[in-house]
């Protein structure tokens, strides 16, 4: 709905200039809709002609006032002063309009008075525009006030004159030429107007003075209405300069004499102010400071807090006429703060105001500094003062402590023991009000309040400042710091939650530049009271061990062992710490007490009940008894979690084919980027060929390609992958990692080791053997690089088949409730083969075992070795970083298209080498493909690449094929296409789906032949799957979907996986 444009100066509801002054407010096009509709001069029209209304509501003209006020800057700046005119007019209709108590009251003339100059002074309008605005409300101001002791109007004199009183503050001495007649008006004043009037004058004397004025204050020659502006104000010219000749003090000495007789009628706001102006004049007349005494400072008596401000104030304008007063100041400022009768905030003023004026004293004269000291008994905190106040009393003490320390240094060269004794005990005492942060949580204002303290007590008189003459030694020789010492380490070792308090204080005071030593002899104290209570602590953790079930002591002992791990200071502890945190989570109850008592008493030594280490006897090895087992591997077994699908019992090795050389074979198809020597080392990771010079002078070079978009996009997005690839033979490669289980027989076990089966009382886990400290070394003839060997702390052997259903229960209560149950049983372990293969091929991985028996025996032997397939080599493609993870499957679409390219036939790609990371070794793709035929239905197939090879899949096309794999929801965040999408794409690598896969016919029977090509042509889709291969080969699928077959077509760049490609899909879709 288009708004209605109003004509201009239509008159608004009530509700309109509602949504007027709310659209303002808001801004942007809600303001602009209005600006548009009305010219901007028009609005405060509208606004004056509204508030001339009789049946307007109050209330609304009120709103409209504040609202001129609130935009003065917007209406009044940017257009002629017409609108001032307008402004002042209807002021003046106003004033002059007798007061009915509904349409015209005294609160709406008196919002008017005090908007109309709040826009005056806003818009600078003596400056910018014309002085006779000014004038012209000044002389309505003067005509408000000249009806002095008239009761009815007071409060409206009184605004008026509060008005004039900023006019004159913004523009001084404007009111100088009448200071006459605003005497005379003060004189005659006699309601509770007549403060405003006393501050209107005092303004205008303050002014005078401060402006060097010379002009007569008795004069008045001058007629107060009309009002003129003073020439002084006028322009600049050498007529209209201000006359400089100097100041008319005997005139001013009568009026600040007849101000000083006022001070009854001032409120403490009013003589705050007062005050502010009549010092500054008392100062520069030269007058005797003592009359300003004499008359105010009875006032610090008074229960006010602004009356006790001007005293204090006047005090810092003449030390010198309060000399010798500064106790009764010091004594009348605290008696204040115990006044429990006042409020709060009046109390904590006063001690702040205490505080601040004897740190003045004290700076002036030392000596002053001993009434401060004469007061410490009065300073300690009650039982029932608020804490903010104990804050406040707890500084009052510290800053006592500092006035000792002064005093001492400065009547007393040596040590004063008694000034000492007097300074720990304000420290000892003034802590008692705030004990109880000791069973406070510690986060409470309490331990805040009495930590806060500590901190100012210990640095003491000492500063920030480069010129402190205070050093940090004599802090730290001083009896606080010792008793602040004793007290953090006696409450460390008794309230353990104030660590972290503590914690906190002692950093503050290392980040601190000046203190930092405080910090560290702090650090030291505590190292050297606290460290010995580190082997305390683990031997009762031992003995508590060996004496209770572990599954009672689990939760509490494995976070205080866990803690000391972590935190505590001494490196020995920490480890031991750590060896007793594993035992406890992995060793059963009864093994582990035996396995701590085994150190002990296997040397014949008699049992430590406070051995701090768990290996707190080193034996020699040759007194380690070894067993090697040759048939081991038939009751230890290592087995894969996953089986593999191709049971791989060959591996294609290649040779060099005679050419010598001191790399690997391995390293083939890598070299650097800059190469010196003339052999090149052509990308082919089967064998090396080397050209010399001579042969590459009689080959044919060929032509220089132009190379257009296509190819440049794929080359780019190569140039991206590879430089993600590891070198792997200047950094880490990428790694493959087999889940395993090892776990052994528990009869042949002991037989082997001669141990008879335990007989009486012991049954479930204490009947069943275990083995120590087990380690997995792996060897394999495969290129896998160094495979790191695995460790196992702690393994049960498996219970015999007639007692596995009793110990299952027994090896499920391993864990207390509290620590959850474990999903696997404890007589199996899991071991990760990490390998960084060279070559993606299958291959063996050898194990040997060495392991701890419970009697001290050391068992080593084989194991049968794990199989390595080439399934286990398969790897999602890295992603550059920078790319959003929203954008990962189209970037894994367009690296498939781009190696597809490149690893065919007829790629032009062949030439080009791309960069590794690291920026030293660079490669290059040598392509090959095949291709494969699978006679097996399409449900069977999605459902199988569902499960081993979805991540890997890249994209998935075709209507059908992609309803049917959306369906199932286990291939996700890939690129689903249609058939027109595909073959829309100019880079797309799939070949069109209307034609048939391939197939061969056998007879010559043509309807036959072409009802079988019907039925294969009967297309679903294809899927796109990209398989890396470490350390930088990639292997593609390029699966077209039939009803009952599917044809893959295969690109690599290394052609030796596709020895195993063909027994893989038999085995993953035939099998």
């Amino acid at each position: 709905m288009t708004e209605k444009r109003l004509p201009p100066l239509t008159p608004l509801s009530p509700q309109e200039w509602e949504n007027l002054i709310d659209d303002f407010h808001y801004g942007g096009p809600r303001r602009h809709r209005w600006v548009s509709l009305y010219s901007i001069s028009s609005i405060p029209d509208l606004v004056l002609s509204s508030i001339l209304k009789k049946d307007f509501p109050l209330t609304l003209k009120l709103q409209l006032f504040l609202f001129l006020e609130e935009f003065s800057d917007f209406f009044f700046t940017q257009e002629p002063p017409q609108s001032l005119d307008r402004l002042i007019d209807t002021l003046r209709a106003v004033i002059q309009v007798p007061i009915d108590g509904i349409n015209i009251t005294f609160a709406l003339k008196e919002q008017f008075m005090v908007s109309t100059t709040s826009i005056l002074i806003s818009t600078e309008a003596f400056d910018n525009i014309h002085q006779r605005h000014i004038g012209s409300l000044v002389e309505l101001l003067l005509a408000v006030i000249n009806r002095p002791n008239f009761g009815l109007d007071r409060q409206t004199r009184a605004i008026a004159c509060e008005c004039l009183r900023e006019l004159e503050k913004s523009y001084p001495c404007l009111l100088s030429d009448i200071a006459g007649h605003l005497w005379s008006l003060c004189q005659n004043e006699r309601t509770h107007a007549s403060q405003n009037y006393i501050l209107l004058f005092t303004c205008v004397i303050y002014n005078i003075m401060d402006q060097n004025l010379n002009v007569s204050i008795l004069n008045t020659s001058v007629p107060l209405v009309p009002f003129n502006v003073p020439q002084s104000l006028l322009g600049s010219g050498s007529n209209t300069s201000k006359d400089l000749s100097g100041l008319n003090y005997k005139e001013l000495r009568r009026a600040m004499a007849f101000l000083l007789e006022w001070p009854q009628v001032m409120t403490p706001c009013g003589m705050v102010e007062f005050l502010a102006m009549v010092m500054p004049v008392a100062e520069a007349l030269e007058l005797q400071p003592s009359m300003l005494k004499v008359q105010f400072f009875g006032m610090i008596y008074s229960y006010d807090p602004l009356l006790c401000h001007v005293v204090l104030m006047m005090y810092l304008h003449f030390l010198d006429a309060f000399d010798g007063q500064e106790g009764e100041l010091s004594r009348r400022l605290f008696l204040i703060s115990r006044e429990g009768q006042h409020y709060l905030v009046f109390r904590l003023l006063s001690l702040h105001w205490f505080l601040g004026f004897n740190e003045l004293i004290s700076k002036k004269d030392v000596d002053k500094a001993k009434s401060i000291v004469e007061l410490r008994s009065s300073f300690y905190p009650t039982v029932f003062d608020p804490l903010a106040l104990k804050a406040l009393k707890l500084d009052l003490l510290t800053f006592c402590s500092v006035c000792l320390d002064k005093l001492r240094v400065k009547f007393n060269s040596g040590e004063d023991v008694g000034t000492i004794e007097v300074a720990l005990k304000l420290f000892e005492d003034g802590l008692i009000s705030v004990s109880a942060f000791k069973w406070l949580p510690p986060g409470s204002t309490e331990t805040a309040v009495a930590f806060r303290t500590f901190h100012k007590f210990l640095i003491g008189p000492s500063s920030h400042s480069d010129n402190d003459p205070s050093t940090t030694r004599l802090l730290m020789d001083s009896i606080i710091f010792h008793t602040v010492q004793e007290m953090l380490v006696g409450m460390i070792l008794d309230c353990r939650r104030l660590v972290p308090v503590i914690v906190a204080f002692v950093d503050r005071l290392l980040n601190c530049e000046k203190h930092n030593w405080l910090g560290e002899q702090l650090l030291q104290k505590f190292d050297e009271r606290l460290l010995p209570k580190g082997s305390r602590v683990l031997g009762i953790c031992r003995t508590m061990l060996m004496h209770h079930h572990s599954s009672r002591l689990f939760l509490r002992l494995s976070h205080l062992l866990a803690f000391t791990c972590l935190y505590f200071p001494d490196l020995e502890i920490r480890d031991n710490a750590r060896i007793y945190l594993r035992m406890l989570i992995c060793v059963p109850g009864k093994k582990l007490r035996d396995l701590l008592n085994l150190g002990e008493l296997f040397l014949g030594i008699s049992p430590s009940q406070h051995s701090s280490s768990f290996f707190s006897v080193q034996s020699p090895r040759s007194s380690q008894k070894f067993k090697t087992a040759r048939n081991l591997s038939s009751f230890v077994h290592i087995e894969r979690e996953a089986p593999l699908l191709v049971k791989q019992s060959w591996s294609l090795s290649l040779s060099n084919l005679g050419v010598s050389s001191s790399k690997p074979a391995n390293l083939e198809g890598v070299r650097d980027s800059e190469n010196p020597v003339e052999e090149v080392e052509l990308f082919d990771n089967s064998n090396a060929q080397f050209i010399t010079e001579a042969e590459r002078i009689d080959q044919v070079q060929e032509p220089l390609r132009v190379m257009d978009s296509k190819v440049s996009e794929i080359l780019s997005t190569l140039r991206k992958h590879f430089s993600c690839i590891p070198d792997f033979r200047h950094m880490p490669g990428f790694k493959v990692r087999i889940s395993c289980n090892l776990r052994f027989e528990s009869k042949p076990f002991n037989q082997m080791l001669g141990i008879d089966s335990p007989a009486g009382p012991l049954d479930g886990i204490d009947a069943l053997p275990a083995i120590y400290a087990t380690v997995l070394n792996f060897s394999s003839s495969a290129p896998y690089g160094p495979i790191p060997p695995y460790r196992i702390p702690f393994l049960l052997g498996e219970p015999p088949m007639d007692d596995n259903e009793s110990c299952q229960d027994a090896l499920l209560g391993l864990v207390p409730v509290e620590n959850g149950s474990r999903e696997e049983e404890n007589s199996r372990a899991p071991v990760v083969i990490e390998m960084e293969p060279r070559e993606p091929t299958p291959g063996l991985v050898n194990i040997q075992i060495e392991t701890n028996a419970e009697n001290g025996q050391i068992v080593q032997g084989p194991l049968h070795g794990i199989t390595v397939g080439i399934e286990d080599m398969f790897l999602k493609p890295i992603v550059p970083f920078g790319i959003p993870e929203d954008s990962i499957p189209g970037y894994n679409l367009d690296l498939f298209s781009a190696l597809w390219e490149a690893c065919g036939s007829s790629s032009n790609t062949g030439r080009e080498t791309f960069t590794l990371k690291g920026g030293k070794g660079v490669t290059a793709i040598s392509g090959t493909q095949s291709v494969k035929l699978l006679e097996v239905p399409a449900p069977s197939l999605i459902q199988a690449t569902e499960r081993y090879l979805a991540p890997f899949v890249a994209s998935v096309i075709g209507d059908p094929l992609v309803d049917i794999v959306r369906e199932g929801g286990v291939i996700r965040d890939i690129i689903w296409k249609n058939a027109s999408d595909a073959s829309d794409d100019a880079t797309s690598v799939t070949a069109p789906l209307d034609m048939g896969p391939l197939h061969l016919t056998y007879n010559d029977d043509e309807n036959e032949g072409e009802g079988l090509s019907n039925i294969r042509k009967r297309n679903m889709g294809l899927f796109l799957i990209l398989i890396f291969l470490p350390p930088r080969f990639h292997l593609l699928f390029q699966m077209e979907v039939c009803d009952v077959s599917t044809l893959v077509r295969i690109r690599t760049d290394h052609w030796p996986s596709l020895a195993y490609i063909d027994d893989y899909l038999e085995a993953l879709y035939l099998v």
